[in-house]
């Protein structure tokens, strides 16, 4: 054999070796503890992932009625810059986030995602939870921490290497799960990002369930000409014509002033749609804890994807996702009745369920010393206009961490978005780029200062940390 066809074997060996260390297929079958992966094979590049990966499949079982689904995506070859993250779910999910999985995996990550325990394509269906004590623990947190790792156990036989850092990054339910993650797993990541995060989840159910409970019987319901109306009074109450309020607590709009004086028209509002208003603003006292259920902020009414979304429903009858949302928990969770009539609630039924589900779903504890002492960075983030989230909850967790150990800005940052609805959008820029932030800060020791919000028009808007004296956020 001459020189040439030497090397010419030693490419195709080597080749064959470098196939052999990354045979995608070859994972089916992998178990780990109570975990198995049912499938895996290569995929091609798409416009959505921009490379090619390896998409594992596989099922967790860590109880008799456990049925947990996730997925696992790595880069193939050197397109893989080493990294894990894992992204969170949204409401009562139900499906694999894999929109979120691929725009990360397209930083070159390997990303996992699950679908916390069930099947659903409707985020506020909790039909799975009804008789499933086990089922409601694995969305609560079970299902998220088998994911993870599962996920990197696979990913070190893949690549024969652990990845050098791991991201959670998550909003809504994700940024509860993201919460949770700092909270009781606090070693298994080393940055994470949690928006508008429905961490005092049994709290923002127990607030829905007494809305209803008041005003389900009352006609009060609000117009898309009603709702630009009432946004369109509070600007220029709050904020002198401004397109959003940079801060909008300050904000106590008289709705005195669009009261009906005779016949109802889109210009005037009816006591019982004022009386709606109102409780939808106001701030409630919570049964089970004796603590506050925050209300939404004013200045965002009218957008679309705001109010309209979650708290009053559409012109044609769309319910707003609040409604499901209340529904499903107390049908499937709190009464057990799948035939449950949601008038006949009360609040002793409310109380009960929040007592029984805050230890399972709420991720409300202080205490970070583990996450802090792991050397681990948490990103807080909130829009003052949420209305699915009410700010007061992230406002409300930063002051129990502070309370708790003091000076956290080694390790946590609170950013308040001006004009942001839930997790994104609004008549602001709101588009940050919270991945590039927290890694950062996790490998650059960079700590986030001022970070820029953009929008699709090109404007800015400057966010700073919030802090105990009300936060600075400015536009540009």
């Amino acid at each position: 054999m001459n020189t040439a066809q030497m090397m010419g074997c030693l490419v195709i060996f080597m080749a064959a070796s470098g196939a052999h260390a990354e045979n995608c297929s070859k994972l089916t079958g992998m178990k780990i503890s109570h975990a198995t992966v049912t499938h895996a094979e290569e995929m091609p590049a798409s416009d959505a992932t921009g490379l090619p990966y390896c998409r594992v499949q596989a099922r967790s079982t860590p109880t008799e009625d456990s049925d947990i689904r996730f997925e696992l995506w790595i880069p193939i070859g050197s397109a893989w810059n080493g990294k894990f993250e894992q992204v969170g779910n949204g409401g009562f999910a139900g499906e694999i986030p894999a929109r979120s999985m691929a725009h990360v995996l397209a930083l070159g990550f390997a990303v996992a995602g699950t679908d916390d325990g069930h099947r659903s394509a409707d985020m506020t269906d909790a039909g799975w939870a009804l008789h499933h004590e086990e089922k409601v623990k694995d969305y609560g947190w079970r299902a998220i921490s088998e994911t993870t790792w599962a996920s990197k156990a696979i990913l070190r036989k893949f690549k024969s290497r652990a990845p050098a850092k791991s991201y959670f990054v998550g909003c809504s339910d994700g940024g509860r799960e993201a919460m949770m993650m700092a909270q009781r797993f606090p070693t298994f990541f080393d940055g994470i990002v949690a928006g508008a995060p429905a961490y005092a989840m049994s709290k923002l159910l127990t607030g829905g369930a007494l809305h209803f409970a008041r005003l389900g019987s009352v006609d009060g319901h609000l117009s898309s000409a009603k709702l630009a109306l009432l946004q369109t009074y509070v600007l220029k109450s709050c904020g002198n014509g401004a397109p959003y309020l940079t801060d909008p607590r300050g904000c106590r709009p008289d709705l005195s002033s669009l009261k009906c004086g005779g016949v109802e028209t889109d210009a005037c509002l009816t006591d019982r749609q004022i009386e709606t208003v109102e409780s939808i603003y106001r701030d409630q006292k919570d049964p089970a804890s004796g603590g506050t259920l925050y209300g939404v902020l004013p200045g965002a009414e009218a957008v679309k994807g705001s109010w309209d979304a979650w708290l009053t429903g559409t012109d044609n009858g769309g319910k707003p996702a609040a409604l499901g949302f209340t529904w499903n928990y107390l049908a499937n969770m709190v009464m057990n009745d799948a035939h449950f009539d949601p008038a006949k609630v009360t609040v002793a039924d409310i109380e009960r369920g929040e007592l029984h589900y805050a230890p399972i779903m709420d991720a409300n504890d202080p205490n970070l010393a583990a996450f802090s002492a792991h050397g681990g960075k948490l990103i807080q983030y909130h829009g003052w206009n949420d209305p699915a989230i009410p700010p007061g909850y992230s406002l409300a967790y930063r002051d129990r961490l502070v309370a708790t150990m003091g000076n956290v800005e080694d390790f946590y940052r609170l950013y308040m978005v001006p004009g942001m609805l839930h997790c994104g959008g609004g008549d602001a820029p709101t588009d940050i780029d919270w991945q590039g932030a927290i890694e950062a800060w996790v490998e650059g020791g960079k700590a986030p200062a001022a970070l820029t919000a953009r929008d699709r028009q090109g404007g800015t808007q400057t966010v700073l940390p919030f802090t105990a004296g009300g936060g600075a956020a400015g536009a540009q």
